[in-house]
């Protein structure tokens, strides 16, 4: 069952390895990334920032997609990380029974706008944020699982 599907450029860190895993009762944590699959430094990275007792997987979008449908993670209480928005999108689009999606942390630009203390947003990720919206997905804005949530559709 997935607990929580999440945008953060960080994938695992603190908020998610402890405040998340611990609040949800998280057993498995997916990183869907089409560039951390192929990068050690990346994904030695997450293996240390992983909770002990707590299952890591890193697949790329596709094979993450393959695996949701193929009902081989609903035997976990599921946490998925993702970096960007669009990456939401596409993850949103290939497994349709993704309801909610947590804005966590996306990183701040030039040609960003901040709609919260650390969510930045392209215009375009604020069009896909809309569509995401539009399709009946939940876009919640929280940094911690304690926290209250904010609707993306509140603050753009």
């Amino acid at each position: 069952m997935i607990k929580l599907v999440r945008v953060d450029h960080r994938l695992l860190h603190g908020q998610v390895a402890f405040s998340w895993t611990n609040g949800l009762n998280a057993d498995c944590i997916l990183v869907a990334s089409d560039s951390v699959v192929n990068d050690e430094v990346w994904k030695t990275t997450l293996k240390l920032g992983k909770p002990s007792g707590v299952k890591l997987v890193i697949k790329n979008m596709e094979d993450s997609i393959k695996a949701l449908n193929s009902g081989v993670t609903d035997k976990y209480n599921l946490i998925i990380v993702v970096q960007t928005i669009a990456d939401a999108k596409r993850l949103a689009e290939g497994y349709t029974e993704i309801k909610s999606i947590n804005l966590g942390n996306t990183k701040e630009s030039s040609v960003t706008k901040q709609i919260s203390k650390q969510v930045f947003v392209t215009e375009e990720e604020q069009k896909i944020v809309k569509e995401l919206i539009g399709k009946g997905i939940e876009v919640e804005i929280r940094a911690l699982v304690d926290d209250s949530k904010i609707l993306a559709s509140k603050v753009l």
